[in-house]
């Protein structure tokens, strides 16, 4: 079947399968290989994209159900070679250690910050609670969120 969306801002047409995940699709056949296949059932966020505006594990997502949908993976998120508010965050804070999970990090807070840019602790652990990483304890990556809020505050959007 043939499906219309946006992925990064640009518009394509794509046949795809009535059984393909939007993964696959974002991996395979658009190239943007940020998501990473982690655990496959939607338990590690490793595969975090935004979709219609809204953090989803695009491992759990069929190709299809993304038709006619607005979709944002990590490689959308930099515009004119500046990283976006929370990338620029997750650097300045040392959130990042293997990069494994980053991608996904990076999409579940961006998606928090797009509906609420004053989250708090609370609401950025429960963001994050579907994101797994193996390498850190959290504690930068909490204070990378904080901080890029704090700039979106500041009236910084990148």
């Amino acid at each position: 079947m043939l499906i219309d969306l946006t992925v990064n801002g640009k518009p394509h047409t794509l046949a795809v399968e009535p059984q393909e995940r939007l993964l696959d699709m974002l991996r395979l056949k658009l190239k943007l290989t940020g998501a990473k296949e982690g655990c496959g059932e939607g338990e590690c966020g490793a595969c975090t994209v935004i979709m219609n505006g809204e953090a989803v594990n695009a491992c759990m997502v069929l190709a299809y159900q993304a038709r006619n949908a607005e979709i944002l993976t990590i490689e959308g998120l930099a515009s004119d070679g500046e990283l976006d508010a929370v990338q620029q965050a997750f650097v300045q804070h040392g959130a990042v250690q293997c990069g494994y999970c980053t991608p996904g990090m990076v999409m579940s807070s961006k998606a928090l910050l797009m509906r609420n840019t004053r989250p708090t602790e609370a609401e950025i652990r429960e963001a994050l609670a579907g994101n797994l990483c193996r390498c850190t304890g959290y504690v930068n990556i909490i204070k990378a969120v904080k901080s890029a809020a704090d700039g979106l505050k500041g009236g910084q959007s990148r």
